[in-house]
C-alpha cells in the first residue's frame, strides 16, 4: 500500500494513525524504495548508529575522546594532589632527620667533654669506673720510675703520731677521709692509689673532679666512694664525706664515718677540726692536706695525668710519684717491710730514714 501526503485534517489524522502503527520509521521511508523487512531495518539502524557514534567521537575535542571527560580531569587533579602530599611528607621527614642529626652531634660533644674532663661525680649513683688504660698506668708504675723519681717534688711528709696502733682483721688499718669537691683530696688520691697498689688491689675505683667553684677547679681524679681494697698486708678504707655538687651553702652528703672511724680520727688529730684530706696510717703516721701542689694537675685529663707517670722527668710524675714513694715508705713501716720486693729497695730505705729523722 502506498501513502500520498494529504494536508487535510482528515489526511493528517490518517497520517498520524498510520505512523503510530508502522513497523518502520517514516523518516527512513521513501515512496520510491521498497519497505525493508524488520531484520534489515535493524541492521541498517545499527550500522547507522555505529557510524554516527564514530563520527561523534571524531568530532570531540582532543582530550575528551575515549572517556577523557570531566571524570578523567578529576583523576589527574587527585593524582597531582597526592604527589604534592608525598613531596611535603618527604620534606617533613628531611627536616626531622636533620634535627635528629643535630641532637646526636650535641650529645656526642657533651659525652666527649665529659670523658675528656675525667667525668662527673657519678660514683654517688654507682656510676662509671676508671678507664682500664688509666687504672693500669696508675696501679703499675714501673719500679724503675719509682726509683728515678725518689722523693720528687713532695712538700709534706707523713708525720709520726703518738696513738694506739689501729688494726682491722689483724692488719694495720689505713683510713682516708676526704670529699669529692676538695682539690687537695683530688691531688692526694693519685699518690694514694699509686702507693697502695704496691701492696694490694683496688676494685670499683670511681672517677670524679674537684668542685668547679673552688681553687684548682675541676681537678680530674679518682673517688674512693664505693671502692674496695684487698691486701695480704694492709686494710684500707676510703670515705668521701660529700660530693662535688652544691646543696644550699654546703655540698651534698655522701659517705658517713662509723663510730669506730670517728674515734680513730679523733685519736690521731687530738679531737681538733677535721681538715681534708686526712689520712691515718694505723695510728702511727698522719697526713693532713695534699703532699704536693695541686696546680700541677690543672687542665689535664685522667688519661694525660696517668700517661705522665711513666716519665720520671715530668712535673706530674715528680709530684704524684714522689708523694707516693713517701707513702710506700710509711706503709712499709706498718707491715714490717713486707713485701720485700716493695720495701727492700734502696729508695724505700732512704725515705724511711727521712721518716725516722722527722719523728
Amino acid at each position: 500500500m502506498k501513502y500520498a501526503p494529504n494536508d487535510s485534517a482528515t489526511g493528517a489524522g490518517r497520517r498520524d494513525a498510520f505512523r503510530s502503527g508502522s513497523e518502520w520509521d517514516s523518516a527512513r521511508w521513501h515512496p520510491s524504495r521498497p519497505v525493508p523487512d524488520t531484520e534489515d531495518a535493524e541492521d541498517a539502524s545499527g550500522t547507522q548508529d555505529a557510524m554516527t557514534g564514530s563520527e561523534r567521537a571524531m568530532a570531540r575535542p582532543k582530550g575528551q575522546q575515549h572517556g577523557d571527560g570531566p571524570r578523567s580531569t578529576r583523576t589527574k587533579v587527585a593524582e597531582l594532589r597526592a604527589e604534592q602530599a608525598r613531596q611535603a611528607q618527604r620534606r617533613r621527614l628531611a627536616v626531622v632527620a636533620a634535627a635528629v642529626a643535630v641532637v646526636l652531634v650535641v650529645i656526642a660533644a657533651i659525652v666527649g667533654i665529659y670523658l675528656t674532663r675525667g667525668g662527673n661525680s657519678t660514683q654517688q649513683a654507682g656510676g662509671s669506673g676508671v678507664q682500664p688504660s688509666v687504672e693500669k698506668a696508675v696501679t703499675t708504675v714501673p719500679a724503675q720510675t719509682l726509683a728515678s723519681v725518689g722523693k720528687g717534688s713532695v712538700q709534706q711528709w707523713p708525720q709520726a703520731v703518738k696513738a694506739k696502733p689501729i688494726t682491722a682483721g689483724g692488719k694495720p688499718k689505713v683510713l682516708y677521709v676526704g670529699a669529692e669537691y676538695c682539690p687537695y683530696c683530688a691531688a692526694e688520691r693519685w699518690s694514694m692509689v699509686v702507693a697502695l697498689s704496691r701492696f694490694g688491689t683496688f676494685k670499683n675505683l670511681g672517677t670524679t673532679h674537684s668542685a668547679s667553684e673552688d681553687v684548682y677547679p675541676n681537678t680530674a681524679t679518682f673517688s674512693f666512694h664505693g671502692a674496695s681494697y684487698s691486701s695480704r698486708y694492709l686494710s684500707f678504707v676510703g670515705k668521701e664525706l660529700t660530693t662535688n655538687k652544691r646543696s644550699g651553702n654546703a655540698y651534698t652528703p655522701l659517705d658517713k664515718l662509723t663510730a669506730a672511724e670517728e674515734a680513730q680520727i679523733k685519736q690521731v688529730t687530738g679531737g681538733g677540726q677535721l681538715s681534708f684530706p686526712t689520712v691515718d696510717f694505723g695510728g702511727r703516721y698522719l697526713v693532713s692536706g695534699s703532699q704536693y701542689d695541686p696546680s700541677v694537675l690543672q687542665g689535664k685529663t685522667m688519661e694525660q695525668i696517668a700517661s705522665a707517670l711513666k716519665d720520671p722527668n715530668d712535673p706530674v710524675a715528680k709530684a704524684v710519684v714522689g708523694s707516693a714513694n713517701t707513702i710506700i715508705a710509711t706503709l712499709c713501716k706498718l707491715t714490717g717491710n713486707q713485701p720485700d720486693n716493695v720495701c727492700g729497695t734502696s729508695t724505700v730505705k732512704q725515705l724511711q730514714r727521712h721518716l725516722d729523722a722527722s719523728s
